[in-house]
């Protein structure tokens, strides 16, 4: 695990869009996340558990929107786990603090910690 934005809400759902999530770049910069680069999704009210891209959203306006079939899997309101994994030789892994981030319920940041 690289990085992890733990319990965030999703604020949006649009189907018609060519897939991926946009997330507040304040979050983005808290956890570390790129444009582009991919997540795991895991959605804590109905089990769902996918893949998809990263969108840079507005700052600060606590967006967690997922766009085109992502928005199938999740409702308005539903919590998920956001979630990016890096490669790395074992001797990097031993030492690699991932970054944890913890929002608040209007998707704000509250906390980051460094887990390992």
């Amino acid at each position: 695990m690289k990085s992890k934005i733990h319990r965030v809400k999703v604020t949006q759902a649009e189907l018609n869009y060519i897939g991926s999530i946009t997330i507040d770049e304040d979050l983005m910069d808290a956890s570390g996340l790129i444009e582009n680069e991919q997540v795991h999704i895991v959605n804590n009210n109905n089990g769902e558990r996918f893949v998809t891209y990263v969108i840079k959203g507005e700052r600060k306006s606590g967006m967690i929107c997922l766009n085109g079939a992502a928005a199938r899997k999740v409702a308005i309101g539903d919590i998920v786990i956001i979630i990016s994994y890096a490669s790395m030789t074992p001797e990097e892994a031993k030492t690699f603090k991932p970054m944890v981030v913890f929002p608040d319920h209007n998707n704000q940041v509250i906390s980051v910690t460094a887990r390992g």
